[in-house]
């Protein structure tokens, strides 16, 4: 059985970026061990993130947006980023930049193959991939699945992001490739938050996606319809071919997720909480953590050393997902405020965790005071009673 320092389950965002991290770092030359069901190879998901720096995915970004608005039907807001651009990545680009850099070194080692068992004792952890064991010192773990999910409604929210996007050509030319849509509500509540989710690359194609906030899953024709029916009758596009794709579900929750498993495992990406649970992003949050574990490794020999965030903002996450658990039809004019009142690059600081007490409570002053003072009754005092 051969023994390797880090093990690392699943290929994903988070997998894959740990051991980006480490082969950048002073472990460069560690045993890592990186196992998947599947080869990544396909353009299977798309990540969008605001940023303010130079990333080291800078070369494979499919496009940058210096400029978004957020849209009802009698408003527009053109957003004030500062020095945040928005940014994509595509899922095939990422995959390919990161396994052609892995693939550099011959002490990173790939395995592909269903994981049967995950066991660990005081001096490292076991593996068990198609019936043949694998050895590591600490292992790293992102394979979170929905069905051993156990979730206690009684104490936590549960929410789902889910949406479906088409990637479109029109006949003529209607999109400015340097502005994106973030929120556009010109589509039915029906008693959720519902937005449309547009980013052009050129003039005539883009990304058109459908997202909800809520709790309960749409079947596949239904979100077809809202996306034929925002393209035909708001954007008045007559003519379009459907390129790609994609559906995702992301859970936004304030149900605890364990980081710490035992002695020698460590989760991380969705297992390991790394989604923002009132909006859903995780792509800078994960690369964060990456770079905070290697860190850990480094200067303490585990990875256990990562800084917590500031209790302040669980609360805050609380608290927004009870409005919108509550109050799903009424998330428009409240996102239309919010983004109204503020400029953006200070709701992107409230978002990443990074804004000071002052911040916060600009942000927090300029929202509707009766729903989010009835959810912090309901979360923080009635179950006390």
């Amino acid at each position: 059985m051969k023994a390797y320092d880090y093990v690392i389950l699943g290929a994903g965002a988070a997998g894959l970026s740990l051991a980006y991290h480490m082969v950048q770092s002073p472990l460069s030359d560690r045993r890592i061990l990186i196992v998947d069901r599947e080869e990544k190879n396909r353009n299977d998901r798309t990540w969008c993130f605001w940023s303010r720096r130079t990333e080291v995915f800078e070369p494979i970004y499919f496009h940058s947006w210096p400029r978004l608005s957020v849209t009802h039907w009698k408003e527009q807001l053109d957003l004030d980023l500062g020095d945040y651009t928005y940014r994509m990545i595509r899922g095939a680009d990422y995959y390919r930049f990161i396994l052609s850099e892995l693939r550099k070194y011959a002490n990173v080692t790939f395995i592909q193959g269903e994981i049967e068992a995950v066991n660990q004792d005081a001096d490292g952890v076991t593996v068990v991939v198609e019936g043949r064991e694998h050895r590591g010192g600490w292992g790293f773990d992102s394979t979170f699945s929905f069905s051993s999910w156990k979730p206690q409604p009684q104490r936590y929210h549960y929410l789902w992001q889910h949406f479906k996007g088409w990637v479109i050509e029109t006949d003529r030319a209607i999109f400015d490739p340097g502005q994106g849509t973030l929120f556009d509500f010109r589509t039915p509540q029906d008693g959720a938050m519902r937005f449309m989710y547009v980013l052009p690359w050129s003039t005539n194609q883009a990304l058109v996606e459908y997202t909800l906030f809520s709790a309960a899953l749409l079947d596949d024709q239904a979100y077809d319809e809202a996306l034929r029916m925002y393209l035909q009758e708001v954007l008045r596009v007559q003519g379009y071919r459907i390129l790609e794709q994609e559906r995702g579900i992301i859970p936004m929750t304030d149900h605890p997720f364990a980081r710490r498993v035992g002695h020698r495992i460590l989760n991380i990406g969705t297992k390991g909480g790394l989604v923002k649970p009132s909006s859903g992003y995780a792509f800078m949050r994960i690369q964060a953590d990456s770079a905070a574990i290697v860190r850990s490794l480094i200067t303490r020999g585990h990875p256990f050393a990562l800084s917590r965030v500031p209790r302040r903002f669980h609360v805050f996450d609380r608290i927004m997902l009870q409005v919108m658990s509550r109050h799903g039809d009424r998330m428009a004019d409240i996102f239309m405020q919010l983004f109204r009142n503020n400029p953006a690059w200070r709701i992107f600081r409230f978002l990443d965790e990074q804004a000071s007490w002052g911040e916060c409570l600009q942000v927090l002053a300029s929202l509707p005071p009766g729903p989010f003072l009835q959810a912090l009754w309901r979360v923080y005092i009635a179950q006390r009673l």
